[in-house]
């Protein structure tokens, strides 16, 4: 049984229990993070981290009172669950005020909701996917405008998944004013002629921990990346394409919209970002 920690406490999951009247509930009034855990060690865990302050910024939202204890704490859930390679995912909720109503309860109050939990995932950095690659459709994008905020608002991305269950795919790409935005739950990349070209940074996508560091990792290897929007039909006629995020690293994408990039075969650009990426990650990974 897994402990997780809830509020100060480390508990098993069987006894932690959260208030119905926790605006995450009721209102998706939260936020969240997901850090891969490889060797038993964080990846990238100061961007997860300042990422969490900006999201908890940009809502108002008050940080927990364990905020400067969160890095003991991820390792205290690695340790007690021993996580060799797996996720631990984050959530900061505005708190139970006690009953329900549109308005911020006081924060003076009412206090944050701090949830941390494992998932171990064996063999993480070696899914089979990488090997085949992925295989995604195209939706049409209708979140809320501040996707740049990582929100427990995740509906719409869920939906987005089963669609492309449904169609017989691996997930979906979005689609807005006739440009890709992102994944479902990751940024969006082609490539052309050994060029990288992915969306800029904006509130129109999540400004991705992985696809920073992925972008360093291409800049450090000479590799050329343009950030600007991207048609899907310009995506059907890429050489390539990749997603990433934190618990997939790079995935190659291999067909879009039925249509087959290349070989239908992960190629050269994404299969070398995921190893160098994945070599860096681990060297810093603390």
């Amino acid at each position: 049984m897994r402990t997780v920690y809830l509020n100060g406490d480390y508990l098993p999951e069987t006894e932690a229990k959260i208030s119905i009247f926790d605006r995450a509930f009721l209102m998706a009034d939260g936020v969240y993070e997901v850090t891969s855990v490889l060797g038993g060690k964080l990846i990238d865990f100061d961007g997860h981290l300042k990422r969490l302050e900006r999201s908890l910024y940009e809502l108002d939202m008050q940080k927990p009172e364990a905020f400067d204890d969160l890095l003991e704490i991820h390792r205290e859930l690695v340790r007690v669950n021993a996580i060799t390679d797996g996720m631990i995912y984050l959530q900061v909720t505005r708190g139970a005020a006690g009953d329900r109503d549109f308005v911020f309860p006081d924060p003076e109050e009412v206090k944050p909701t701090l949830v941390l939990f494992t998932q171990s995932k064996p063999g993480l950095a070696n899914s089979p996917l990488a090997d085949k690659g992925i295989r995604v459709i195209s939706i049409e994008d209708v979140r809320w405008g501040r996707r740049d905020i990582k929100t427990t608002q995740l509906l719409y991305p869920s939906m987005g998944k089963m669609m492309a269950k449904k169609a017989g795919c691996d997930d979906a790409w979005l689609v807005e004013d006739g440009f890709v935005t992102e994944g479902t739950s990751n940024n969006a990349y082609i490539v052309k002629g050994n060029k990288i070209i992915t969306r800029a940074l904006s509130n129109d996508i999540l400004h991705g921990i992985t696809r920073a560091a992925v972008l360093r990792c291409a800049a450090e290897a000479q590799m050329q990346v343009e950030e600007r929007n991207f048609t899907i039909d310009e995506a059907k006629t890429a050489d390539e394409a990749f997603v990433t995020s934190a618990s997939t690293f790079v995935m190659p994408v291999v067909e879009i919209d039925g249509a087959t990039l290349g070989d239908g075969k992960p190629a050269h650009v994404a299969k070398r970002l995921r190893e160098i990426y994945l070599e860096e990650s681990l060297k810093a990974a603390i």
